[in-house]
């Protein structure tokens, strides 16, 4: 047994990684794609500590959900919805219970304070300021998911926040309308026998696709990258699945309440406020992480290895790169990209694209842009390719990074630097000869 367990651990942590679409039929191949995406999205969860980052958001979420509410609540007022917005948040919470009334109250008291000039000046302040820290670090926590290091310029995240704070209160108010719309139709068939019962399985369902299109645009708009739709669509359905059986088991609950007030007195609702939070955070996070994981799977084939390969072997992997790009560029051809010398040499395109970043910031290479329709960057030489050779890549590759260190080469271990140096002159000797483009 434990021998089976072994030899099932080592297939899904290293032999599964290094099987290519070739060597199995499509139905394989596809079957272990998806076992991949769910050891890699929950390998990634677990050392990612998302459930951290959860609690995290959890906090940021607490201090800023009267806020929001408030902001949704003066928006829909101002179309005159907000009974209907009143209506989904006590829905949301269980109806009207001691959660729901008491935010609820707090909400109202808050904007009655609108009129006081306080509020529109440091209130103000505070209220938008809670609300974009909040989305803020919403928008932090995706990209690190998505192992983005760009985030958005500020004029970006103004219009962009500003907008999804407009379409709350839309969306509330257009699932409250199909609620009752459904509702209303549904009254009218119940002399229809057979559409009946698909009329109460769409009202049931309303909630659902709702939940599903909000996972789905939280997962495609809050990431500072391309997101698939695809990808994003599948986690929403999956996450939006997920929230919603939590959220049935959350309103059941609240049936508890009562018993935990011999305990809690009148926080008796603030324990299960803050354990709503918290897993609605967690499944939005690991939606994030299974969007990320199904998009970006064959970036991991050959993980163990890339991350273990040897200096001599990433030696060769960039001189077969730099000679390739140099070769179409003495032609005159269309720039590689990452992803098609990944294809054309079977290189594992995590290391291709590792080995591209090293080649720019040795300055060997800069990224062009040659199709605007073309979401991958390609990359062409950044130096003569007549005087590029072998012996100035693997020179600047060696001596790339920090050497201001206090170990005395000059005196004390002179010996051993020069020993160093005079092997790496004659490395580099013959190396000097052979241009990449030669090769």
């Amino acid at each position: 047994m434990n021998q089976k367990i072994a030899r099932l651990w080592k297939f899904l942590t290293d032999d599964i990684w290094r099987i290519t679409e070739d060597e199995v039929n499509k139905t394989t191949f596809s079957v272990y794609t998806v076992i991949k995406t769910i050891y890699l999205c929950v390998n990634r969860f677990t050392k990612d500590r998302l459930a951290n980052k959860a609690a995290a958001l959890t906090y940021s979420t607490l201090f800023a959900l009267i806020p929001i509410l408030a902001v949704v609540f003066a928006i829909a007022r101002g179309f005159g919805f907000d009974n209907v917005i009143e209506h989904e948040i006590a829905t949301g919470f269980g109806g009207l219970n001691e959660t729901s009334s008491a935010i609820l109250n707090i909400v109202n008291t808050y904007l009655s304070q609108t009129k006081n000039g306080i509020f529109i000046g440091v209130g103000l302040i505070m209220l938008l300021w809670s609300v974009l820290n909040l989305i803020n670090n919403m928008e932090i926590t995706f990209n690190r998911i998505w192992q983005v290091q760009k985030a958005r310029s500020v004029y970006r995240r103004i219009t962009d926040y500003f907008s999804m704070l407009l379409l709350i209160p839309i969306l509330l108010v257009l699932s409250g309308g199909l609620s009752i719309f459904m509702s209303t139709m549904l009254k009218n068939m119940e002399d229809f026998t057979l559409l009946a019962p698909l009329g109460k399985f769409l009202v049931r369902l309303i909630p659902y696709v709702l939940t599903w299109c909000m996972f789905t645009g939280l997962y495609i708009f809050m990431p500072n990258t391309k997101v698939k739709f695809k990808h994003a669509l599948i986690s929403g359905i999956l996450a939006g699945t997920a929230y919603q059986a939590f959220q049935f088991l959350y309103i059941s609950s609240q049936l508890w309440v009562s018993r935990y007030n011999a305990i809690y007195g009148s926080f008796a609702a603030l324990p299960l406020l803050l354990l709503w939070l918290q897993i609605s955070w967690t499944i939005c996070l690991f939606g994030v992480q299974l969007t990320y994981a199904g998009q970006n799977i064959n970036s991991f084939s050959f993980d163990k290895d890339t991350r273990n390969i040897s200096r001599r072997y990433h030696d060769f992997v960039a001189v077969l790169m730099m000679s390739l790009i140099a070769k179409r560029f003495a032609r005159g051809e269309k720039p590689y990209t990452a992803e098609e010398i990944s294809e054309e040499c079977q290189i594992p395109i995590r290391l291709t694209r590792r080995i591209f970043e090293e080649l720019q910031d040795v300055k060997l290479v800069h990224e062009v842009a040659t199709d605007e329709k073309s979401e991958s960057l390609s990359y062409q030489p950044s130096m003569d390719i007549n005087r590029l050779n072998v012996a100035v890549l693997l020179d600047r590759l060696d001596s790339h990074g920090s050497e201001d260190f206090k170990i005395d080469k000059e005196h004390a271990y002179n010996d051993q630097w020069t020993t160093l140096m005079k092997t790496r002159e004659e490395y580099y000797r013959n190396a000097g000869e052979v241009l990449l483009k030669d090769l």
